[in-house]
């Protein structure tokens, strides 16, 4: 699912206006009593869950300074928080979690605990999260008053035990084939390479795969809790961070504070993950003619044409000639797209990406090598893009069961694809390799409300390419009691970190006073990108 990582990781592979509907309850929320939830089928996990959170509150965390190679400048401190491999055998194999934090800046009265973060993914890594702190993130001031910043590397994630599936040299190497395939030979070529590289994964990190999963995250996410010596978890989860919220807080209800879920993968279990994949195409299409139509509104600034079809016809020329041949060697259409992919996804490459584009239709093809052309660096010594491409595939595909006729897979994607060509095909080669996972695949935890959860805060722009509206809504109806912010006509993915006041408001109201809006809120979007 390309919602959901960091960009550019293909395998082929102002103030806005307010619109409010609600006021704000003055009292704050509730602390509910702590119970994690013992389901049925889920008893083993759930004891081995509770062992190692126990075990975990008596060690603690050794913090020290961050090795320097990790990028965190002090006052940010690092450490380790030891999980089971297998929760099931909560004594057997133990693997080691990165953490790092930064102290609140407020005075000890106003300390409220601990926030933890995870950006999404799957493959994601939260540990640059305290620097929002040292590089004094206006939209982050007011809550960092209120909570250390929590980070972590999710089991299998960057130095916390990362899993491989390829070669990381191998992996960076380009141009990579079309995905886009015209042939029945090249879509024989790109099943060929997800075959390999599942199977890759299992001869690389076969100990790890079964045990890559959301729920284990999500016990994960509790064992850290208790490490940092808190009672209740504060959260927030961006992208496919909504869905390990979610899931967290199905499995340990009694264990959540507070938690926000800022731009939602629909958790219900036939959309996870195929169906999700999917319907990501149709975003991505609706939400790539929006920037198409905003750069045509700003033709003044990039020449690429007045209309929406203008536009998406130089994109076009761009595409085949890059399929003839290679610009600069190495971009092809698979690495067009994953730098492309990047404006439907946030707005902030609205003009990076259109700019790029302009200036390689004037003539200057360097400046598009330069920004498209893979990190050659991303080699053995700094594997992050290929680490970060192994999670998300292990994730996704031992979540959950995945079709393995490959006549549906290529039915349902070349139906999609001649409304909404500009993900589909990529998307689908990306997620093929669950087609023939080697390990078992198992059934997505039915998240839903269960006692002691307290009104989770959901945030969603309606535009969403990477994460679907109906998502937020999905899980607004499953969470009970949760309240809904919509940014109405926006479609950037991750709305918290974006200046909309109508939004940053009650994110800083919720966490620092557990105050939510007496209904769900419609706001107005963010302020446009400007050349």
């Amino acid at each position: 699912m390309r919602d959901i990582r960091p960009k550019n990781r293909a395998l082929t592979l102002g103030s806005a206006g307010v619109l409010v509907t609600a006021t704000l309850i003055t009292g704050a929320l509730a602390a509910p009593t702590a119970s994690a939830d013992s389901r049925p089928g889920q008893d083993r996990e759930a004891r081995g869950a509770t062992i190692a959170a126990a075990r975990a509150a008596k060690a603690g965390i050794d913090w020290q300074d961050c090795p320097a190679d990790w990028g965190l400048e002090k006052p940010i401190q690092c450490g380790w928080v030891t999980v089971p491999l297998d929760y099931a055998k909560p004594f057997g194999k133990q693997i080691k979690l990165a953490v790092d934090r930064i102290g609140s800046t407020g005075t000890k009265s106003e300390r409220q605990g601990a926030l933890i973060y995870n950006p999404g993914g799957p493959g994601g890594s939260g540990l640059r999260f305290p620097r929002r702190v040292t590089t004094k993130n206006p939209l982050w001031v007011n809550t960092s008053k209120a909570y250390d910043f929590v980070g972590f590397d999710p089991r299998g994630v960057g130095h916390s035990t990362p899993i491989s599936c390829i070669d990381p040299q191998e992996f960076v190497k380009a141009p990579k084939m079309d995905p886009v395939p015209d042939t029945e030979a090249d879509k024989k070529a790109q099943r060929k390479l997800a075959r390999e590289y599942a199977d890759g994964c299992y001869e690389r990190s076969g100990t790890m795969l079964p045990h890559m999963t959301t729920p284990n995250t999500a016990r994960d996410l509790d064992v850290i809790r208790a490490a940092l010596g808190e009672k209740k978890l504060n959260y927030l989860g961006v992208s496919y961070g909504t869905y390990l919220g979610a899931v967290y807080g199905t499995l340990f209800p009694g264990h959540v504070r507070r938690m926000i879920v800022d731009s939602v993968v629909d958790p219900a279990r036939e959309n996870i993950w195929y169906q999700a994949n999917l319907n990501q195409d149709i975003a991505f299409e609706g939400r790539w003619k929006d920037w198409e139509d905003w750069v045509a509104a700003n033709d003044a600034a990039f020449h690429l044409g007045t209309t929406r079809d203008a536009v998406q016809a130089k994109w076009l020329e761009l595409r085949a000639t890059a399929k003839k041949n290679p610009i600069g060697g190495v971009v092809g259409p698979a690495e067009l797209i994953s730098f492309f992919q990047s404006a439907p996804y946030y707005d902030s490459s609205w003009v990076p990406v259109a700019t790029v584009f302009s200036k390689y239709v004037a003539g200057d093809t360097q400046a598009l090598v330069d920004a498209a052309s893979p990190d050659l660096s991303d080699t053995a010594g700094n594997i992050s893009a290929e680490n970060g491409n192994a999670v998300y595939t292990a994730v996704e595909c031992t979540d959950a069961k995945w079709p393995t006729s490959w006549k549906k897979w290529d039915r349902d994607n070349t139906k999609l694809n001649k409304d909404y060509p500009f993900m589909t095909w990529a998307n689908a080669w990306m997620n093929l390799p669950c087609a023939t996972w080697p390990v078992k695949q198992q059934t997505p935890v039915n998240v839903k409300t269960h006692k002691g959860l307290p009104p989770v805060l959901i945030v969603q722009s309606t535009r969403d390419a990477a994460t679907p509206y109906p998502g937020a809504v999905s899980l607004h109806q499953r969470f009970k009691g949760s309240r809904l912010i919509t940014e109405k006509g926006a479609g950037s993915h991750g709305v918290t970190g974006l200046v909309n006041p109508c939004i940053n408001s009650r994110v800083d109201a919720y966490l620092i006073d557990g105050k939510v809006d007496t209904a769900d809120v419609t706001c107005a979007p963010h302020a446009t990108p400007k050349p």
